[in-house]
């Protein structure tokens, strides 16, 4: 009976990888690629990738000499997103100050933003009436500030950030926009190395930085004085420190692993189990820009937690890739109390401390508002051993939250998550209707025209984003790819939390702080249609057409929409062939 058995087993004479569950067999359809089946060659390759290089065949085919081609690629991993940066920063710069009014929020950033620079609190502007914003447009800087204190519901970081503006350039449109569009500009270049970097491509790190160049949404949050394109700006900078972070990492690692006799790399488990990475700076760096993140908006909290879980995983892949036969119970040992210390501690410290002028201000009822509390109302207490300025901070706090979590007031363009990723329900900024001949309304317009900032993004980008989300999740599910897992983390970070809150009043222009990652996304998804190293010539010229169209289509989505971004006027009907959905107007 054994015998017949025996000769019935059709495994006989497979290789041992042959002989995998059925489960695993049915998930290689779909990209499943086993650990013992992941590429095998120098461990120092896989720890630390080498960049990619144009092909010779493209210098030949544009008539480059090698020696300027040579040149061409040394300098191309600072260039090429140099350049870009350049035309981000001339396209938010331009009449930056226009339109000259006070729109949306900024109604209370800006002056929140300059009472803080001169005062060390918010306050109250109530005292001018509703006429404060047209005063602040006609007396610029000479305006007193008020001294009663205001009841705010931001962390003061994002202000702080305004009103440095404000200083340097006066307490009018330019001053007050110009920090967050310089910080845009900034993110733009943050974002091409970032995705060079992960992608191992200048190509693609240009390219994901180029398409939040022309993003609408981007444009439009880096030409207005709100905090959620500061926090979008903290938020990538702390991304980016751990994305070096992780590289510092694993080149130390692939530096202390014994080199064979043929010169190369191998795995090794007394090494890679045991190995400390000792000072790691760009993590605290992240520490400190996560803190500056929660010190804006609350919900940069979030993205704190995710990025801990994030960096600690990258620790054990990064033993596990070494050979640790125990990599999990390594980074447990090694990174992640260190880990916790760089970031946590780290960001709540900054947080406290951007609260200083408010802690300094006067505690007799003229300094922030609720610096009195714990002398008055807080008097005594289980916690009255406590500074006064921190449980009247807590008290603050305590309060804040409160206001958030039960915020359902109706909002006329307020909008559910779900909708956010297509682009639902847009917020307009500011409208206004001129007449011909008046505000940039052509003189034969026949009838008024439309002069409207709307905070949305490049149609046509956010679409292919949804498609662009869905490879990354495979890429991350199936192919257990870490780049499609990062971006997946930033998205998750920045989009799912809103998802608890679906009765809480919320606007599609919070999204601008996942957007850098849905840019990564389909950079990535690009960089997979023009084709893997080694495609055939037909095939990459398919798939470079292919990703050429569609990088050109939402640069011209783009330009078709800048009269909207910019506030520009033009007729009517030209306003109404772009609004494209009946849930724009």
């Amino acid at each position: 009976m054994t015998s017949t058995a025996s000769s019935m087993d059709l495994r006989q004479g497979q290789a041992p990888h042959d002989r995998r569950p059925s489960w695993q067999q049915r998930l290689r359809r779909f990209g499943y690629v086993p650990a013992k089946d992941a590429p095998t060659g120098d461990v120092r390759d896989r720890l630390v990738p080498p960049y990619a290089e144009p092909s010779p065949r493209l210098w030949r085919a544009l008539g480059v000499p090698p020696v300027l081609a040579e040149r061409i690629t040394r300098w191309s991993g600072w260039g090429g997103p140099l350049l870009v940066t350049l035309l981000a920063g001339v396209l938010r710069f331009w009449n930056l100050g226009s339109p000259r009014a006070v729109i949306f929020d900024e109604t209370y950033y800006a002056k929140d933003a300059w009472a803080l620079v001169h005062r060390g609190f918010e306050v109250s502007w109530d005292k001018y009436g509703k006429g404060a914003n047209d005063l602040v447009l006609q007396q610029h800087g000479s305006l007193a500030v008020p001294t009663d204190p205001a009841y705010v519901v931001h962390p003061p970081v994002g202000k702080y950030v305004i009103g440095l503006g404000e200083l340097v350039f006066g307490f009018d449109p330019f001053g007050w926009r110009f920090m967050t569009a310089l910080l845009g500009t900034l993110s733009v270049l943050m974002l091409c190395r970032i995705g060079r970097r992960i992608f191992r491509s200048t190509f693609l790190g240009c390219l994901a930085g180029a398409l939040m160049a022309v993003d609408g949404l981007h444009f439009v949050m880096s030409r207005t004085s709100l905090l959620d394109g500061v926090l979008m700006f903290f938020v990538v900078a702390a991304f980016g420190c751990l994305v070096v972070d992780r590289d510092r990492a694993r080149e130390a690692l692939a530096a202390a692993l014994p080199v064979g006799e043929d010169g190369r790399v191998r795995p090794n488990a007394q090494v890679a189990d045991a190995f400390r990475f000792g000072w790691r700076p760009w993590r605290w760096t992240a520490g400190v820009m996560l803190g500056l993140a929660v010190g804006t908006k609350w919900n940069g909290l979030y993205v704190l937690a995710a990025f801990c879980v994030m960096t600690v995983l990258w620790d054990v892949g990064t033993r596990k890739v070494a050979g640790a036969s125990r990599p999990y119970v390594a980074a447990l040992k090694y990174d992640t109390g260190l880990a916790f210390v760089a970031t946590v501690p780290v960001a709540l410290v900054v947080y406290v401390a951007s609260w200083t002028g408010w802690i300094l201000s006067p505690t007799d009822g003229t300094g922030g508002y609720y610096r009195d509390w714990a002398a008055t109302d807080g008097k005594g207490g289980l916690w009255s051993f406590l500074p006064d300025w921190l449980r009247s901070l807590w008290h603050y706090e305590h309060e804040v939250y409160k206001f958030h979590v039960h915020l359902d007031q109706p909002h006329t363009y307020q909008s559910n998550p779900w909708s956010w990723i297509v682009l639902g329900r847009p917020v307009s900024y500011f409208y206004e209707s001129p007449s011909p001949g008046a505000d940039g309304c052509p003189a034969d317009a026949g009838q008024k025209c439309a002069r409207e900032v709307l905070a949305i993004g490049t149609p046509l980008l956010w679409w292919a984003a949804c498609f662009a989300i869905g490879y990354v999740l495979w890429r991350w599910a199936f192919r257990r790819d870490w780049r499609a897992g990062a971006i997946a983390c930033g998205i998750a970070a920045g989009y799912l939390p809103w998802f608890l809150y679906q009765e809480r009043t919320i606007f599609l222009f919070y999204a601008v702080v996942f957007l850098p990652f849905l840019c990564l996304a389909v950079a990535m998804m690009i960089g997979a249609i023009v084709g893997p190293p080694g495609s055939s010539d037909t095939r990459r010229v398919v798939g470079a057409t292919a990703a050429g169209v569609l990088v050109l289509l939402i640069a011209w989505n783009f330009i078709y929409f800048w009269p909207l971004y910019t506030g520009q006027a033009i007729p009517i009907d030209s306003w109404r062939s772009r609004m494209w959905l009946d849930t724009w107007v």
